[in-house]
């Protein structure tokens, strides 16, 4: 049988709101160890914002963290996402496809998880070097 989204998805994801700031982010990042963080504006997802489009889009073009807010950052514009039914196949042909590390699981629109290629390692794989650095505790 075909393995689903579900059974290899992180639940819960940490979300904020596009109001929110960069250094709102980092810190929800920090604090759970996590590489990403859901933007959402009444609990439906607008976009995606990780550790590396922090840097990369805002820090590095000399925005403020600090005032600088998520929806001026986030990926929006042809967000890719599951639903937790979905295949797993079908989240690693996205991923393939469009060179993404995570994808957003939505059920009735509204964010339930996070497939990141750490997750898909961890299933696929236990013995790999993904896997290993996916499982290691957080070095804080």
């Amino acid at each position: 049988m075909m393995q689903k989204v579900r059974e290899i998805m992180t639940p819960a994801p940490v979300s904020l709101p596009s109001g929110a700031t960069l250094a709102e982010a980092a810190k929800q990042m920090r604090d759970h160890h996590i590489g990403d963080v859901l933007v959402v504006d009444d609990d439906r997802l607008l976009g995606i914002v990780t550790d590396r489009d922090i840097v990369i889009r805002a820090i590095a073009e000399g925005s403020d963290p600090g005032r600088t807010s998520l929806g001026e950052v986030c990926s929006r514009e042809g967000l890719t996402c599951v639903t937790p039914q979905d295949d797993a196949e079908q989240a690693v042909a996205l991923m393939r496809s469009k060179a993404i590390r995570r994808i957003p699981v939505l059920e009735d629109g509204r964010p339930v998880g996070v497939v990141s290629l750490g997750d898909l390692a961890l299933e696929r794989d236990s013995r790999s070097v993904l896997a290993d650095i996916s499982a290691a505790p957080a070095n804080n």
